[in-house]
């Protein structure tokens, strides 16, 4: 007899927010998670009625806190199995405190929080709750920067000497926050993102991709945070150059008013014996190029192990991973979907008293929400001191 699906009860997504979306339909992607409950919104009265309004049946309620407090009393197949943070910076500390303290496992958008004492104080909490705590970083997501993982870490390009991690998007390239746009009101507001807008909001995609991919750590920066357009309270335009744990350098950079860029996040690995090409916009494939020979690309569900290349006994587990065959695009919510499926393995184990490892190897884990942080800190630090070397923080 099948598992019943895992509850899920959502925290922010109300008022036409965008992230929810992808979130909510990968959520339901395998018919083993669904959303039964959820606090959409601060004000209790449109949080109800964003409930009522919602295009299937959901509990609603008023606040994330009656939410989290109703779960105690539930029948245990009407319980949250773990609750989905999508509100703004400045509201993921609070809830994921609250469900941490319940037992309830935590799934949050990036960034973590506002600031590191924030992030100290949840990653001592998750700690010490022994309790599955996921960070939406979606790119993570795609099987292929599954496969670039294992290329790289398995040492098929050499020492890993430059990594270029980008994120160019242009839609703030002009004052949108001044039309009273919502994205770009809250993503422009310190009080509301944290210390870097840009940063915070994409720079952080891009940091991630390389930790994920290169299981290397960025150690010290020397950032540049811009503001290009006038009046704009956050940087719009983010660089940074990075010394890396194995004596490597990388750029890691990101921009949001690069006019005609929409979501081009992407990397570039460059070792001893060949470079790896990968962009979010294509991600069905990756591109390796090895020192006279041609261009190799690997499609997502067509790749052939002992290939001249590829060793013969490549992972069975990464191999089995694709859900459709190649020539089927999987995409963004496939990618989402990926990360809520392996999140609800480790929530499963967790229900069963079971070991669950939840070390960032198939999704952000609460350390790496904690890393982001704390890089976003240091590069502020840095471009305050006109781009002066800076070491990051040791790891709590």
């Amino acid at each position: 007899m099948s598992k019943r699906p895992l509850n899920v009860g959502l925290v922010g997504g109300g008022k036409g927010a965008f992230i929810v979306q992808p979130h909510q339909k990968a959520i339901h992607f395998d018919g083993t998670r669904r959303v039964v409950a959820g606090a959409l919104f601060p004000d209790p009265k449109i949080a109800l009625e964003e409930a009522a309004n919602w295009p299937y049946p959901l509990k609603g309620y008023g606040s994330y806190d009656e939410m989290i407090a109703a779960n105690a009393s539930l029948p245990a197949d009407q319980k949250l199995d773990y609750i989905l943070i999508v509100t703004p910076n400045f509201v993921h500390y609070d809830p994921a405190m609250k469900a941490i303290k319940a037992g309830i496992p935590v799934f949050c958008e990036k960034p973590l929080c506002l600031n590191l004492k924030e992030a100290n104080d949840l990653v001592k909490a998750a700690r010490k709750a022994k309790i599955p705590f996921g960070v939406a970083h979606t790119y993570l997501g795609h099987w292929t920067s599954r496969l670039s993982r294992y290329i790289v870490q398995a040492g098929l390009l050499g020492d890993i000497r430059w990594v270029d991690s980008y994120y160019l998007q242009g839609w703030l390239a002009t004052k949108l926050e001044a039309t009273g746009q919502m994205q770009a009101a809250w993503r422009t507001n310190p009080k509301l993102a944290g210390g870097s807008g840009c940063g915070g909001d994409i720079g952080t995609h891009a940091l991630m991709q390389l930790r994920y991919v290169t299981g290397l750590e960025v150690t010290a920066v020397s950032a540049q945070l811009e503001t290009f357009v006038e009046g704009r309270a956050l940087d719009d335009h983010f660089t940074i150059y990075c010394k890396l744990s194995n004596g490597g350098k990388a750029l890691v950079r990101a921009s949001q008013i690069c006019i005609g860029c929409k979501n081009d996040l992407g990397i570039i690995i460059a070792g001893t014996k060949g470079t790896l090409q990968w962009r979010q916009e294509n991600p069905e494939s990756i591109t390796i190029c090895l020192a006279n020979q041609p261009d190799r690309t690997y499609w997502r569900g067509a790749v052939t192990p002992g290939d001249g290349f590829l060793p013969k006994d490549m992972p069975a587990a990464l191999m089995a991973e694709p859900t459709i065959p190649a020539g089927h695009p999987e995409a963004f919510h496939d990618a989402f979907a990926r990360l809520h499926r392996c999140f609800e393995a480790d929530v499963r184990k967790y229900q069963a008293g079971e070991p669950f490892a939840c070390d960032g190897s198939k999704y952000a884990n609460i350390e790496d929400g904690w890393i982001g942080i704390a890089f976003i800190e240091t590069c502020v630090k840095s471009s305050s001191k006109k781009g002066a070397w800076t070491s990051m923080p040791k790891k709590i």
